[in-house]
């Protein structure tokens, strides 16, 4: 079943980038696309401008694959879609699967969106609310608005927490024989 969110043009994903607690991995992919017109394909959705999109080619469901060279831990996946601009061309049922290689992919969310304009952030849970980790990400354009043939996807980012290594178990040094070994110069 489908889960219902709302695009919101206002959210600022980068916020928890500045903060550190996040980072974008997905330059650490490589990137497919199942069909793209020319000039809108990957380096389009790649790109940081809202402005440029990747447009599909062919017949439903349109994919968009992304292969980590390591298992990866992705937090959330953040799509940006403009139904002013793109009308029938907006992704109306989305579904994000994750797996090792393209043969055992499972579906980890599906979502619907009704006339998105701006940011959507799907996160990516398993089944202990945890962040999954996995070689490989495939997102399926199911339909599109008003059952529009080819897709628009303006942006997608794939987040990633930032491994925080302060909380590491550093012993605590009393004697001065250990003291001396306690910090690096």
């Amino acid at each position: 079943m489908a889960t219902k969110v709302t695009a919101n043009p206002d959210l600022d994903i980068f916020k928890e980038e500045k903060e550190g607690k996040l980072r974008e991995v997905g330059n650490q992919a490589v990137w497919s696309l199942s069909s793209c017109k020319p000039g809108f394909g990957v380096d389009q959705l790649r790109e940081d401008s809202p402005d440029t999109y990747w447009q599909s080619d062919g017949p439903q469901p349109h994919l968009v694959n992304i292969q980590f060279r390591k298992k990866t831990t992705i937090h959330d996946i953040c799509i940006y879609t403009d139904y002013k601009a793109d009308e029938s061309y907006t992704p109306n049922r989305i579904s994000i699967r994750a797996g090792t290689h393209f043969n055992d992919l499972v579906e980890v969310e599906q979502i619907e969106m009704s006339e998105p304009v701006g940011w959507v952030c799907v996160p990516m849970k398993d089944v202990n609310e945890k962040p999954i980790r996995t070689f490989m990400i495939q997102i399926a354009i199911l339909s599109n608005h008003q059952n529009g043939r080819d897709t628009h996807l303006r942006r997608i980012k794939v987040r990633a927490p930032v491994q925080d290594i302060s909380s590491a178990k550093i012993p605590k040094f009393t004697s001065p024989e250990l003291l001396q070994y306690a910090f690096i110069r």
